[in-house]
C-alpha cells in the first residue's frame, strides 16, 4: 500500500504565532531527515576525496602544517609559550585538531546550503537533512584526525587519563558551538558573500586569542580577553581532558554549554523560519 503524500499548507500567519505546533513540526522534519542526510554525507565525502591522490591525508593537512610551524618557532626560541605541562608537540597538535573541528563546524552550515541552492529550488525535503549532514562530515573528519592524536600521544608517553571518558563531550560542545554561530548566519551568508569571507578572517583573528598554542594567561588585559572568548573553555577542558584528566575550566564549559545549546535552538527556528524566503530568492 503506497504511503500518503504529506501535505504542506502555507499561510501568511508566522509560525511563531503557533510555537508549539513550530516544535512539533521540527521535530518530525529531524527525525524524517536522517536518511537523506546519511545520503548527502555519503554523497560529501566522497566528493571530498575521490579526486584527490593523498585522499584521507588531506585531512591532516590543516592541523599538522599549522603545528610544525609554530612548534619550529618555538624551538628556535622566537616566542616564548611557558609551562605547559605536558611535550610541546602533543600540546599545540591536541589545540589544532581541536580548534580545526571548531572551524569545520562553524563553515559547515553556510557551505552546506550554499552548495545545495540547485537542489533546495527544486526539491521539498527537509532541510535539517543539510546540518545534520554537515556535522556528519565534520564528526567523521575529526575521527581521522583523532588517529593523528593517538599516535602523537603514544610517541610522547602521554598516557590515557580517567578524564578521557569526557573528551567526546568537549568534542561535540565544540561541534556544537561551531554549528549554533553557522546556523545563526546562514540566512545573511546566503544573502550576502561578505558573510563567507568575513568568517574566514574573523576565525583567522580568532585563532590568535584562543588558547591553541599557548596555555591560558594568568594575569594582563590578554588574560580578560581570551577568557571572554567562548572557545577557550571548551577547547582548554577537552585538551585537558585528553592529556590529564582534568579540566581547568570546567565552570566555564558548563557556562558556554548550556549557553550553546539554547542558542541553537534559536538558530535553528531563525533557520527554520528563513529557508523558505532564502529558497525563494535563490530561485528568482
Amino acid at each position: 500500500m503506497d504511503r500518503p503524500l504529506k501535505e504542506t499548507v502555507y499561510t501568511p500567519d508566522s509560525e511563531l504565532r503557533h510555537f508549539g505546533r513550530l516544535v512539533r513540526h521540527m521535530g518530525q522534519d529531524l527525525l524524517a531527515s536522517r536518511e537523506l542526510a546519511w545520503r548527502l554525507f555519503v554523497r560529501n565525502i566522497s566528493a571530498q576525496y575521490r579526486q584527490s591522490l593523498l585522499g584521507y591525508v588531506w585531512a591532516f593537512v590543516p592541523p599538522v602544517f599549522t603545528s610544525l610551524i609554530w612548534i619550529f618557532l618555538n624551538s628556535q626560541n622566537v616566542f616564548s609559550i611557558g609551562d605547559t605541562g605536558m611535550p610541546y608537540v602533543v600540546f599545540v597538535i591536541t589545540g589544532t585538531v581541536l580548534w580545526q573541528t571548531f572551524v569545520d563546524a562553524l563553515n559547515g552550515p553556510l557551505q552546506m546550503v550554499s552548495e545545495s541552492k540547485s537542489m533546495l529550488a527544486k526539491i521539498n525535503f527537509p532541510r535539517e537533512a543539510l546540518i545534520l549532514a554537515g556535522i556528519g562530515l565534520v564528526l567523521f573528519n575529526f575521527l581521522i584526525r583523532a588517529l593523528l592524536l593517538i599516535g602523537v600521544m603514544w610517541w610522547y608517553g602521554v598516557p590515557p587519563q580517567d578524564g578521557l571518558v569526557l573528551a567526546p563531550l568537549g568534542v561535540l560542545a565544540l561541534i556544537g558551538l561551531g554549528t549554533m554561530i553557522g546556523v545563526l548566519l546562514t540566512p545573511l551568508g546566503v544573502l550576502y558573500h561578505d558573510i563567507g569571507r568575513g568568517l574566514t578572517v574573523a576565525t583567522q583573528a580568532l585563532f590568535f586569542l584562543t588558547p591553541v598554542i599557548y596555555p591560558v594567561p594568568k594575569a594582563a588585559f590578554a588574560a580578560t580577553l581570551i577568557g571572554l572568548n567562548p572557545v577557550t573553555p571548551l577547547l582548554v577542558s577537552t585538551r585537558d581532558w585528553l592529556t590529564t584528566g582534568k579540566a581547568s575550566l570546567l565552570p566555564g564549559f558548563l557556562w558556554v554549554s548550556g549557553g550553546t545549546l539554547a542558542l541553537l535552538f534559536a538558530g535553528w527556528i531563525l533557520y527554520r523560519i528563513a529557508m523558505p524566503h532564502l529558497i525563494s530568492r535563490m530561485s528568482a
